[in-house]
């Protein structure tokens, strides 16, 4: 009798075991888990731990609440100002309702990823070349909103959207390149005429300066032949200034004036 019982327990005992080894679930810290018993959904969702399910009548699954990180294709299009585009970008999205995720939609990654090209292309149709390359911050707002609002049925919230890289065909490259030097040497152009233009000025004013004090153009004159003589391989031709010349003429005529007339014949 004692050995029939003890045997007895011992089933018991391990068919519990079994049980609990068939029921045992373990849920990761990042993890949720969400149960079907006989194919219809449990209201409670499973936290992490350790946690327990029927065996052979519930299923759980469980579902990544993790930050996912999804590269979109690079995706051709035309942008409204005719330019031929090849724009990727990266999306990064989580899970907020693990039951949504798997009961809304068959593979909610797959999901976000065709949403995200779909929407990509569409954002490449609505945008301009000059927005696409320097006002993604806005393009990048657009994109997230026009992912997120389906993805929220889903049981996935998009955290942000970046616009990586931008390709341009070759030629369109070498015109923004043809465009950007030419602008350059406009630039420079005008400020090279605004330094004339100031120089002028400038000029105009020693000008007048020089013409109410004649001597300050000599001493120019001497200022320009000692910075010339200082360079010993060099000719220096000085030219004679009118000045001088009709400062020797008066003093020609003063003297003619004081000479005295020459005597007559007799």
């Amino acid at each position: 009798m004692v050995e029939e019982l003890l045997t007895a327990a011992a089933a018991v005992g391990s068919a519990g075991v079994v049980y609990v080894a068939a029921a045992a679930r373990i849920v990761k810290q990042y993890e949720r888990g969400v149960v079907f018993r006989l194919g219809r959904l449990m209201g409670d969702v499973r936290q992490p731990g350790f946690t327990m399910i029927v065996p052979f009548i519930d299923r759980l699954s469980k579902v990544n609440m993790q930050i996912v990180t999804l590269p979109v294709p690079a995706q051709e299009g035309i942008t409204r100002d005719n330019v031929t585009v090849r724009v990727d970008a990266v999306v990064y999205f989580r899970v907020i309702d693990a039951a949504s995720a798997l009961v809304k939609v068959e593979d909610y990654k797959f999901a976000v990823s065709q949403m995200a090209q779909t929407s990509l292309r569409s954002i490449i149709g609505k945008s301009e070349l000059d927005d696409l390359l320097s006002n993604r911050e806005k393009l990048n707002e657009g994109l997230e909103l026009m992912i997120d609002s389906p993805a929220v049925g889903w049981g996935v919230q998009v955290d942000r959207v970046e616009i990586k890289d931008v390709s341009l065909p070759e030629t369109m490259k070498r015109s923004m390149a043809r465009q950007a030097e030419a602008d350059r040497e406009r630039r420079a152009r005008i400020i090279n005429a605004d330094a004339e233009l100031q120089a002028s000025k400038k000029l105009a004013e020693a000008a007048h300066q020089m013409a109410d004090a004649p001597s300050a153009l000599q001493l120019r004159l001497l200022q320009t032949v000692m910075a010339v003589a200082a360079e010993k391989n060099s000719t220096l031709v000085l030219p004679i200034p009118v000045e001088l010349l009709r400062f020797l003429e008066r003093g020609a005529d003063a003297d003619s004036e004081h000479r005295p007339p020459p005597a007559l014949g007799t």
